[in-house]
């Protein structure tokens, strides 16, 4: 009985932070989704959610998200490998992982600088003797500085599992008569598909809410879920519908993460149960 006791006070602060900062936002974010402009309580927000616009505009977030994920990806993983077999590995992956550290807006405004017309890039199209180029407020550059504000979010999990990859397994493999390609085909990324299961949960779902630089780098051009909540609040002063995306974008993640979760395969030298 007292142990039981022991263990409700030990929970008590974890409780009580998941009743205040988890619960009763969500609660309050579906509340005000039942409401309507004139603050009446009504379904009217989730009836507009399934119109063509908001149909387009989540296949136009999913896309992006999508986009972002995949680039992300093709970058990290190499990276990743690369960062486990060098000597000072945890140095690397701290020098690429300082970088997050930085103010999110101060790296956005920079990127301004470096893709604006009298930017370095176009200066040097302009010493080759070339026209300068519209490179801010196109998706190219919408999905360029989000790949590399999301990279070290990817590394870092694909790193943690390819670093706790079992040798002896690659040995076996080698041994076996595999070539480096097959090693890695059945063998290394298999078992660390549980890293990059997390590192796309850490890149997709917040890709899906981006809305700063949407603004700041894509010029509005780019309207996704996120845009379309700040815009609700801020703009049309809608809270209702804001807040009805805001529902289905939390039910999305959700799905998402049910999608890539996953269990241990055991590639860490330790026996999982």
């Amino acid at each position: 009985m007292s142990t039981n006791r022991g263990k409700f006070v030990y929970l008590t602060p974890y409780l009580a932070w998941i009743l205040l900062f988890v619960i009763a936002p969500i609660a309050l974010v579906v509340y005000y989704s039942l409401l309507d402009i004139q603050g009446n309580f009504s379904l009217e927000n989730y009836q507009n959610f399934f119109t063509s616009i908001y149909f387009q505009l989540t296949i136009s977030s999913f896309w992006y998200a999508f986009l972002i994920t995949i680039f992300t990806l093709l970058i990290a993983y190499p990276t990743a490998y690369w960062l486990t077999k060098t000597k000072h590995k945890q140095l690397w992956l701290l020098l690429i992982i300082v970088p997050s550290w930085i103010n999110l807006l101060l790296k956005t405004y920079a990127f301004i600088g470096i893709f604006g017309q009298n930017g370095p890039i176009n200066d040097g199209f302009k010493q080759l003797g070339l026209d300068r180029l519209q490179i801010l407020y196109t998706d190219f550059s919408f999905i360029f500085v989000s790949v590399y504000i999301f990279i070290p979010f990817m590394i870092l999990p694909i790193f943690n599992a390819l670093d706790k990859l079992n040798p002896t397994l690659i040995d076996a493999s080698s041994d076996l008569g595999s070539t480096k390609w097959q090693t890695f085909r059945r063998v290394i990324f298999p078992l660390t598909t549980n890293g990059v299961k997390v590192g796309i949960q850490a890149v997709f779902i917040p890709s899906l809410s981006l809305f700063m630089i949407t603004r700041l780098i894509a010029g509005n051009k780019v309207i996704t879920l996120g845009t379309a909540i700040e815009q609700q609040f801020l703009v049309t002063q809608n809270w209702g519908m804001g807040s009805t995306i805001a529902v289905f974008l939390i039910i999305f993640m959700f799905i998402v993460m049910f999608i890539t979760n996953g269990k241990d395969k055991g590639g860490n030298g330790i026996e999982s149960n």
